[in-house]
Order: C-alpha cells, then sequence, then structure tokens
C-alpha cells in the first residue's frame, strides 16, 4: 500500500516511549545503564556516514556491528532500549519464566523415576521473576552503547526522521548518509475488543514487570507468545484461561503439533478455548470477560489479562513519505534484496519479515551489509529459516508443511517417526511428539520438517542444515549418530525412505546375485 493510503490504524497509533523497567531494582537500573545510560553523551557528527541504521533491536545491532567491523562509517539511532524486544520484553525475559516453569514439571515428573521428595515443592513467583531481571541485565552488556561505541558505531539516543534521501534528524541533530537502514521492529498488537479500554491489561511489553503471580490469568491469543506464555503460567500456579480463534492451537503449525501441545497445556492446568468469537471485556476487579464458542455463550472471570494477538510495526514518526517509502499495516516495502523503494534505503528485521524472530533479523542484517555497502545481490528470500516455540514439549519447523505443499502445489512424500519408538526418549519418560519430515514427490530433497520434542529446537538444525545445503534425506540417513539419542529420530526417517528404494524389482535383482554368489 502507497505511503498516501495508509490506513487509518497508524493514524490514530500510540507510540511507546521506554519499555517498562519496572520495579526499580538493581538488576533493572543496570539493565538501562548498559542498554539506554541517562548521561549518555552523543557524538558530534562529522563527515557523512556510509551507513546509518536506525533501531537497535537485533536487526540493527547486527546491520552496525557488521558494518563497523568492515570499516564503514556507521551510526546507530534508538529512541528506547538497545536490545529491543529479544532482549528486554521478548526471548530472554521470557525463557528465563519458561525454563523455571520447566523446573515445577520436572518435579511433578519426579516419581516416575523413583525419585521421591519428601517436602512438597511451592514456587516463589518473585524470586522467578527477580532471577529472570538478574540475568537479563547481565546479558544486556552484549547489547549495550559503550559496547558499540568501542566496536566504533556512533550511538544517538532519540526519535529518528527522515529529512530527505540524504539526511536523517535525532532530536535535533543532522546526521548525512549515503545509504540507511530502518530496523525500528514491530511492537504488540492490540486487537480491537469491546470493553478492552476500561481494564489494565498486559502484553508482552508488560507481564515480564509482574511482580507478584496472578491467581486467574486470560491469554488472548493461540499462537508462539500466548502458548508459551499461559502454560509456563500455569506451571507456576495462576488458573489459566486461553482464548483462541482458531480451532487449534498454534494455527501456523502442523495440525498434529498444536494438537500435542493442547494435551500437554492441558495435563498442565490450562483450561483452553479455541473457536473463540465475539469476546468482551467488563471493568472492574476481577476483570470479567465473556466470548462464544460452538454457538454457545461462555464467561470466565480472571484478576489479569494477557494479550498476546500478534504484532505491529513501528513505521510511525520517521516521516518516510518525506523520502518515498511505501509502508502499510504489514510494515516497510522491501525487494527481495531488502531494499525499499528508496535506492538508498534499505530494511531489515521484523518491519518488514514475515518471519518475525531473532535469528531471521540477525540473517536479514546479513544480507542488508552485502547489498547497502558491496553492490552485493543476497536475497533474503534463500534464507531457510527455522522458528521454535518454547511450550514443553517445543514446536520446531523449517520449510513447508503438509498444508503449505498442498498450497503451492509441491508434490511431496512425507516420513513420520514417533519418539515413543525411540529409545533415549523411553528412558527419559519423553515419549510424546514426533519428527515429520517432507521431500519432494519421488527424491529425498527435504522441503520442509515439523519436530515436537522436549529439544526440538536444538534438534531443527540439523534438517536446517541439510536443507540450506542441499543433503537428501538419504545422507542424513547414512550419517552416524551416536547412541541412544533423541536425534537418532532424524537418521530413523533416512532409514524409512532407503526402503522406499527397496522396489521389488530391486529386490528381486539382489536375491538373484545373492543366490548366484553363494
Amino acid at each position: 500500500m502507497p505511503h498516501q493510503d495508509r490506513p487509518h490504524f497508524f493514524q490514530d497509533a500510540v507510540i511507546p516511549r521506554l519499555p517498562q523497567t519496572s520495579p526499580d531494582d538493581p538488576a533493572n537500573r543496570k539493565l538501562v545503564e548498559n542498554v539506554h545510560p541517562a548521561n549518555w553523551k552523543p557524538p558530534q557528527p562529522s563527515g557523512r556516514y556510509n551507513l546509518v541504521v536506525i533501531g537497535a533491536g537485533t536487526a540493527g545491532l547486527v546491520t552496525a556491528a557488521g558494518a563497523a567491523g568492515l570499516g564503514a562509517k556507521v551510526a546507530l539511532i534508538e529512541r528506547d532500549l538497545m536490545g529491543g524486544d529479544c532482549l528486554n520484553v521478548g526471548c530472554v525475559p521470557s525463557k528465563g519464566i519458561v525454563s523455571a516453569a520447566r523446573m515445577v514439571l520436572h518435579q511433578r515428573r519426579s516419581g516416575q523415576f523413583g525419585v521421591n521428595s519428601s517436602q512438597q515443592g511451592s514456587v516463589d513467583f518473585g524470586e522467578v521473576l527477580q532471577r529472570m531481571r538478574t540475568l537479563r541485565a547481565d546479558i544486556s552488556k552484549n547489547d549495550s552503547a559503550d559496547r558499540f561505541q568501542k566496536l566504533g558505531v556512533d550511538v544517538y539516543f532519540g526519535q529518528a526522521q527522515f529529512i530527505d534521501s540524504q539526511t536523517i534528524e535525532v532530536d535535533g541533530t543532522r546526521l548525512s548518509f549515503k545509504k540507511a537502514v530502518i530496523a525500528t521492529g514491530a511492537r504488540a498488537a492490540v486487537p480491537a475488543i469491546p470493553g478492552l479500554d476500561q481494564v489494565n491489561y498486559l502484553t508482552n511489553e508488560s507481564v515480564f514487570s509482574l511482580t507478584e503471580l496472578p491467581p486467574r490469568l486470560g491469554v488472548v491469543g493461540s499462537g508462539p507468545i500466548g502458548c508459551e506464555l499461559a502454560q509456563a503460567f500455569s506451571l507456576l500456579g495462576s488458573q489459566v484461561t486461553l482464548l483462541g480463534r482458531s480451532l487449534h492451537l498454534l494455527p501456523k503449525e502442523d495440525e498434529d503439533a498444536g494438537s500435542l501441545i493442547a494435551q500437554a497445556m492441558q495435563r498442565d492446568g490450562v483450561d483452553i478455548q479455541n473457536g473463540m468469537t465475539d469476546l468482551k471485556v467488563e471493568s472492574g476487579e476481577p476483570i470479567h470477560l465473556s466470548w462464544k464458542a460452538n454457538g454457545e455463550s461462555r464467561q470466565a472471570t480472571v484478576d489479569q489479562l494477557l494479550l498476546a494477538t500478534g504484532r505491529q510495526p513501528n513505521v510511525e514518526n520517521l516521516n518516510l513519505e518525506a523520502v518515498g517509502v511505501d509502508y502499510s499495516d504489514k510494515g516497510v516495502q522491501v525487494n527481495d534484496r531488502l531494499q525499499t523503494t528508496n535506492n538508498n534505503i534499505f530494511a531489515a528485521g521484523d518491519i518488514c519479515s514475515p518471519y518475525q524472530f531473532t535469528h531471521a533479523a540477525d540473517f536479514m542484517a546479513r544480507a542488508v551489509i552485502q547489498n547497502a555497502l558491496f553492490f552485493g545481490r543476497k536475497r533474503w528470500t534463500d534464507l531457510v529459516i527455522p522458528w521454535c516455540t518454547y511450550t514443553t514439549p517445543e514446536v520446531a519447523h523449517v520449510g513447508l508443511s503438509e498444508h503449505q505443499a498442498k498450497e503451492k502445489g509441491v508434490a511431496i512424500d512425507t516420513y513420520l517417526q514417533h519418539f515413543a519408538d525411540i529409545d533415549r526418549a523411553i528412558l527419559e519418560g519423553e515419549t510424546e511428539g514426533f519428527v515429520k519430515v517432507h521431500v519432494k514427490k519421488g527424491t529425498d530433497k527435504i522441503v520442509g520438517a515439523t519436530i515436537v520434542a522436549p529439544s526440538a529446537g536444538e534438534m531443527i538444525s540439523e534438517i536446517t542444515l541439510a536443507m540450506t545445503h542441499g543433503l537428501g534425506l538419504s545422507k542424513v540417513g547414512s550419517t552416524i549418530h551416536p547412541y541412544p539419542t533423541q536425534t537418532e529420530a532424524i537418521r530413523k526417517l533416512g532409514d524409512q525412505y532407503s526402503r522406499t528404494r527397496l522396489t521389488p524389482w530391486v529386490k528381486t535383482l539382489f536375491q538373484r546375485w545373492l543366490s548366484w554368489s553363494r
């Protein structure tokens, strides 16, 4: 959508400034001192920058550090906290909470292994969050202003705005550039729910500031963020109600995977309400929710409400119209080389990508460095991008699903291995889950895979490596894996493929040869 036709959505948007860093404790003060120091003195610009990067999330940080490391003169602008969502309100804090929740689950299961504790365990939610904040602050040094200054990057804090195709202004200071990169990311989308504006709801930008466990938590959204946090809070002691519009959890994933995760979450106490429509919120404490599902009216009362309903791009206040950069409610428009509709301006990360993952932003940034500074022809659509949802078990995916293959008209053969038949999984008591690999029909060329397992995020990399470098499923099967490991499930799929090559004609030929050679 051209900028002159931008939707009403952008006109009324409220732009957040400095994501919440409450409570005011030593860990959060250390975090802010690293990623938005109060006494930061911006450099005095001298001459033209090879590259000005707007946004210091993953895409911006990788672009700035990589370009400076190659000798480019680079400026990096951030209006809020360096590190972006991943460090401050996304990957890092969420996995800190998920790891604590998994400890609860391990304790619950310990009796199955003959390990019985005479003392019933309890959860100190305040300590769980304090641990997360402490670890987040320790990790923040990697994204700090001081570190990037030492890498040779000029760091500026403030709202960036394009003046023209060679000039950016940040809080009154004008920076001249040859090329620029928009890496301003995205933020939590807030849906139009009747009554929502009358309650204090949570998003991923505020949930990690909690200091007390909500006795009853409502979660709206059945995607990765909603499922991860619903399960984690339930294990930590909340009574959780999860509301999702889709008829099954994780609607973008393999349907069998979504069904397994639903079973796991229900086992862990989550009340799952799929097929939700007509959601309404009533003000007050507690919060009253009403909705419809399967034609029936339903209700729930919660103490806190968490919205996990997607992301919206941070395109406002950049003055993109002045430099002819087109955008829509999906973000900034880019071509296959991550170039915007202005040849001097590129974009990377959540602001322009359908894959809103830290690792995707990282590798898009690497492509931008090549294309913006060295006339590269790196195509971001050539990237093989895996992802993982960190429920227990995890769900990891790469490439095409069965549904996507059908939509694209790609004929496939599918190989499936359940962990119930994998020795290590049996010994670990982790038999729920599977590895499913799709290959181009009649060949061993891998076009997609889904893994449901406790360490699916670690396991998917083997398949991603094979896809990236053109190694077929037979090559994976002929690679020796240590025994016993859960990755043996992947190797066994290679064996399954090899057995399909033993056609009746080939088998007859082998039998004749063996009979003759006795």
